[in-house]
């Protein structure tokens, strides 16, 4: 590849690249797969650069690249293999993980299906034909896991009770820091 092409590729990832790890880490919920994902994405991504740079949407294009790794990722047998080093750690009593934690306990609930429609609607910010793009799937069906994963994130919300610091009765408030 070209020194232009090369410096090009180098400018996106650098300004996509916190975007792109959260987006991953939303959707499988482990930081250390997430950062696999990432680089497994930039590396397909960096082989058809000079493809990927004349398409229309390139952040839907990466997108796709990332959920499709993530999903292929889970369909592995070595997905169901957890590898530690030392026991886990102490999961917190209620009330003692702030709101964002709440949310992502009960984002991680979903189903893989429901969690990827959010997660790349509502946190990566794509229109409901990006996201129908990157996930293979139609647009009428982005609509309905979102409407249903909205609807059982909320419940689950709902159902746990009032956080600590929370404005109404049953409700968690979450802001997104990009």
């Amino acid at each position: 590849m070209d020194r232009t092409k090369t410096d090009e590729y180098v400018e996106y990832v650098r300004a996509r690249m916190p975007r792109l790890h959260r987006t991953a880490w939303l959707i499988c919920g482990d930081p250390h797969l997430a950062d696999d994902a990432v680089q497994a994405t930039l590396a397909v991504l960096y082989s058809k650069w000079r493809h990927a740079s004349t398409v229309e949407n390139l952040d839907g294009y990466v997108h796709r690249i990332l959920t499709r790794r993530i999903v292929d990722e889970r369909r592995s047998r070595w997905s169901r293999v957890l590898l530690r080093a030392s026991p886990p750690d102490r999961v917190a009593p209620p009330g003692e993980s702030g709101d964002y934690d709440h949310v992502v306990t009960a984002l991680r609930a979903l189903p893989n299906g429901q969690r990827a429609a959010l997660v790349l609607r509502y946190f990566a910010d794509l229109s409901v034909q990006d996201t129908a793009r990157a996930l293979g799937c139609s647009e009428g069906n982005v609509k309905s896991q979102c409407s249903r994963g909205l609807s059982a994130l909320r419940e689950a919300l709902t159902r746990s009770g009032p956080e600590p610091g929370s404005d109404r009765p049953g409700t968690t408030t979450m802001r997104l820091i990009a």
